[in-house]
C-alpha cells in the first residue's frame, strides 16, 4: 500500500468516525458563563474616550454659542 493511499485511508477513517458523532457536542467546546472579547481595562478605556468627548463637544458647542 502506498503512502499517499494510506493517508487517505487514515483521513477516510477519522471522516467517518466525526459522522457518526455529529450533534453530539461537548460541555467544554460550549461557551460558559460571560466572557467578553476584550478586557474589562480596554473596555473601561473605551467607555471613558467616547464619554468624554462627547461631554467635550457638548461643552465646546455650549461656549461657542449653539451651531450658527
Amino acid at each position: 500500500m502506498t503512502t499517499s493511499r494510506r493517508l487517505a485511508d487514515r483521513k477516510i477513517n477519522r471522516f467517518d468516525k466525526n459522522i457518526s458523532r455529529r450533534g453530539a457536542v461537548t460541555e467544554t467546546s460550549t461557551k460558559k458563563g460571560k466572557d467578553y472579547p476584550v478586557g474589562p481595562l480596554l473596555l473601561g478605556f473605551f467607555i471613558f474616550v467616547v464619554i468624554g468627548s462627547s461631554l467635550f463637544q457638548i461643552i465646546r458647542t455650549a461656549t461657542d454659542g449653539g451651531m450658527a
